[in-house]
């Protein structure tokens, strides 16, 4: 049975099917010399076998016209609700026909890989048209990786009751490393993933507990730890 894709790259929204599924194993993604001397867990825990697909795909451009697209959610109706790094919000319909920024969405810190980043929608959204996203937020010269939601308005033009429920502290002066994927369980919590913020100083709190750092964060809708976290 064939399955279509979505798929952002360089401003455009591409949609794909595979017409004949197949694969095959390959070397390891990874040939270079790792970078510590640690040992792997398990073996293949740092050099697992790379996959080539033997699909072949056909491929329709939707919208080449996004600046910088970097999260997408696709609707119950077949639109798509995408995330601009630059800060912008934008609804694209299932034609490709680009909408006005969505009103509503908080400041962000779009320098070096910082922006608007993952989005996804409320497991309910056909009731309460909740939606959450990830972003780097400025705090003062410093910034956080965070996760915000808010309700979809009615034409779809504005975000209502915009709230920031979690930041990945401690805050940071820098450019790289937010993660910022963001999805939705099905027992209604969420998922972040977070970076290390890149530099030297911030890279050990990946494995410090006490970090918001380097992480895979699961929290309820309002920002607090999910259940037997």
């Amino acid at each position: 049975m064939n399955k279509a894709f979505i798929m952002l790259f360089s401003g455009y929204i591409l949609t794909t099917a595979p017409i004949n599924a197949s694969a095959q194993k390959a070397s390891s993604v990874e040939m270079n010399k790792p970078n510590s001397d640690y040992k792997p867990a398990f073996k293949g825990q740092t050099r697992i076998r790379a996959v080539l697909t033997q699909s072949a795909y056909d491929a329709k451009v939707l919208t080449s016209s996004l600046k910088r697209p970097w999260g997408i959610a696709s609707l119950p109706d077949g639109k798509f609700l995408v995330t601009e790094i630059g800060g912008t919000m934008r609804m694209v319909s299932s034609s490709g026909i680009v909408g006005d920024p969505i009103k509503g969405v908080p400041n962000v810190f779009a320098e070096g890989q910082g922006g608007l980043l993952g989005i996804c929608l409320d497991i309910n959204y056909q009731k309460n048209k909740m939606i959450y996203w990830a972003f780097s937020e400025p705090i003062g010269d410093e910034n956080v990786t965070s996760v915000a939601k808010g309700r979809l308005s009615a034409d779809e033009k504005s975000l209502e009751n915009v709230a920031v429920i979690y930041q990945a502290k401690p805050s940071y002066k820098g450019a790289a490393h937010f993660g910022g994927r963001v999805v939705m369980a099905k027992d209604g919590s969420l998922f972040l993933s977070t970076g290390e913020r890149s530099d030297r100083v911030t890279r050990p709190q990946a494995q410090d507990l006490k970090s918001g750092l380097g992480k895979i964060i699961h929290i309820t809708t309002e920002g607090k730890p999910a259940a037997r976290n």
